[in-house]
């Protein structure tokens, strides 16, 4: 009996025994590894459209047409990316799984039978990057015109000019002070150099020569003029010529100036 007590009172110490002694035999896990950053790639951001072109040129209706373009990467990374050019929401053209690098690409794209449907029509570029697609350069259309001989992108239009506002300054102006106009205007047509203008009945009252009108909205700042403010009625227009030759410009409204502190100020303010 008291072997059996003895045998039986080594059993729970000599396991103790056993799993102490396994516990020599762990092996720590190393720690995990550090997840390496993706690498750096192109974002919208780094891509500029400079040059958007069309084959042929001009392209009569129904004809099948090719369009090519040259887009900047600032970015010192290259990839793979998609370009699609889009009139409002209608697909023009598309090119898949381009390879770019850094500075200047020239991309072919297939051909389409993109079919040109109003006159003017304006052209955006959207990059996909990575199944995200997002616009090139918003601020940038390319637009085609119609003509006789068919829809153009190089034979584009001149003008029309749209004069926003105008602004004097100082405003409340009074008698015998200096004033200086700053004009407000969008360009619906291509770059131009021109003389702008401003006149009120047959007196030119400021002008800015060989001035350079950009595409879209500019605003456009003259010197300061001794142009004497005495009349109750000052209504002021704006003129453009280019080349010589007068061009049509509209303004979204009449801007006339109201004589203020009885009759010794005038304003342009509504």
């Amino acid at each position: 009996m008291r072997m059996n007590w003895l045998s039986k009172s080594w059993i729970p110490l000599f396991s103790i025994a056993l799993i102490y002694g396994c516990a020599a035999d762990i092996v720590i896990a190393p720690p995990p590894e550090k997840r390496m950053p993706p690498p750096p790639k192109i974002i919208p951001g780094d891509l500029k459209v400079l040059q958007l072109e069309m084959s042929p040129d001009p392209v009569r209706e129904g004809e099948m047409v090719r369009f090519r373009m040259t887009i900047a990467n600032s970015s010192p990374y290259g990839g793979k990316i998609s370009l699609f050019i889009k009139d409002q929401d209608e697909v023009a053209a598309a090119a898949y799984d381009v390879p770019i690098r850094p500075g200047q690409n020239r991309i072919e794209f297939p051909q389409t039978a993109y079919r040109f449907h109003r006159s003017e029509p304006c052209f955006l570029v959207e990059v996909d990057i990575e199944r995200t697609r997002r616009p090139v350069d918003l601020a940038r259309s390319f637009c085609a015109w119609k003509t006789q001989g068919g829809w153009t992108m190089t034979e584009a239009r001149i003008g029309p000019f749209i004069v926003e506002d105008l602004e004097i300054f100082p405003d409340p102006i009074y008698a015998r002070e200096e004033v200086h106009f700053k004009v407000k205007l969008r360009n619906e047509g291509r770059p131009v150099r021109s003389n702008i203008w401003i006149q009120d009945r047959d007196q030119i009252v400021t002008r800015l020569e060989s001035v350079l009108i950009l595409h879209g909205y500019g605003e456009y700042q003259f010197p300061y003029s001794r142009y004497a403010f005495q009349r109750e009625d000052h209504c002021f227009r704006v003129f453009i010529d280019v080349d010589r030759m007068d061009q049509r410009v509209d303004a979204k409204k009449v801007f006339c100036a109201k004589p203020i502190s009885k009759g010794r100020g005038w304003t342009l303010r509504p």
